[in-house]
């Protein structure tokens, strides 16, 4: 049984135990590049075996740092806010961070400056704005709280840094794809159109419309629930209009799949379907959805370059673009 004063192991402890300098271990526990297998291995090996834990009050007084991100998040019951605040926690957890969040329930100015107040009172590092209300950057211009703040799901602004997927290149993906099968009447059920991620899909939709010289003239706009889809659905099936729908998510997606199931209006027979999202379920939908995969993870790392960038070089705002990837199943045909 250990004794009660004995002491915690010390970063020269696990030095000696690996056979190394304390500046290599330093090394391995930051995650540096230039630590070979081996010699990470064995001071990964002595950490385990001496149960060292890295002081991080030491290290803010030396760093004059906190080592702690800010995340303000809202709409976190929605698929994609949910995973991009969990693609971006994993990859500030690898680059050594903490990260504190705010999820917000309403999002309005007062919300966020609150939020970005309690942030610094916290001595956060950095600030990650997952918000992806158009009016979040116009809040976000008024304060200068002296940290760098990178907006995900945005190409941010002057003094704000942004890393988004290219939500209009993924609607393009899709009516590029339903193009490519044959379809000319093409229609688009919408998420809230003051959602950055719905307008940016909405727009991408009728800008490869009216580039193969279609019509964009049927956008219904739903609330990204499968219930709002499931609503869509039943009035398309009545008029049928559409031989083809590019819907701005998976959720509404699945109504609009059931709403045509039961009015006896076969996918991709009668009409194909595209999603967006890709979520671990649509590919188990009937029938499983061709769909738009964001990849969140990716995002995520890229969200946290930009954010080390200007936490350890000063680097100045920029824009981080990932391309989205369309997955083809059986939801898509020829036109019958």
């Amino acid at each position: 049984m250990a004794k009660s004063n004995a002491r915690l192991p010390r970063l020269e402890d696990v030095a000696e135990r690996a056979g190394v300098s304390h500046q290599t271990v330093s090394r391995v526990i930051n995650n540096h590049p230039n630590v070979s297998k081996r010699t990470r291995e064995r001071v990964e090996a002595a950490i385990a075996e001496l149960g060292y834990r890295r002081n991080t009050a030491a290290r803010s007084l030396v760093t004059r740092r906190s080592q702690t991100i800010g995340v303000l998040a809202s709409e976190l019951s929605q698929y994609g806010p949910a995973n991009t605040l969990l693609g971006v926690e994993q990859a500030a957890r690898d680059a050594g961070y903490f990260v504190s969040i705010a999820a917000l329930r309403t999002v309005n100015r007062d919300a966020i400056f609150d939020a970005i107040r309690h942030f610094l009172d916290q001595s956060v590092d950095g600030i990650v704005v997952i918000v992806p209300h158009a009016e979040t950057l116009s809040a976000l211009a008024e304060q200068s709280p002296g940290v760098p703040i990178v907006a995900v799901g945005s190409l941010g602004s002057d003094t704000v840094s942004g890393a988004m997927v290219d939500q209009k290149r993924g609607a393009e993906l899709a009516v590029a794809h339903l193009i490519e099968q044959g379809h000319s009447r093409i229609g688009h059920v919408a998420g809230p159109q003051d959602w950055i991620d719905g307008v940016a899909r909405a727009e991408g939709w009728s800008m490869a419309l009216r580039e193969a010289g279609l019509a964009d003239d049927l956008l219904l706009v739903g609330d990204w629930s499968a219930g709002s889809g499931y609503d869509i659905g039943r009035k398309l099936a009545v008029e049928r209009t559409a031989t083809a729908i590019f819907v701005g998510n998976d959720q509404m997606s699945l109504g609009l799949l059931r709403a045509f199931n039961e009015a006896g209006v076969r996918v991709p027979e009668d009409v194909s379907v595209v999603g967006f999202d890709d979520q671990p379920e649509s590919g188990y939908f009937i029938p499983p959805l061709t769909t738009v995969r964001q990849d969140f993870e990716e995002l995520g790392r890229r969200c946290m370059d930009l954010m080390l960038g200007a936490i350890e070089n000063g680097d100045t705002t920029s824009t981080i673009v990932v391309e989205p990837e369309l997955v083809v199943r059986r939801s898509t045909a020829a036109p019958a």
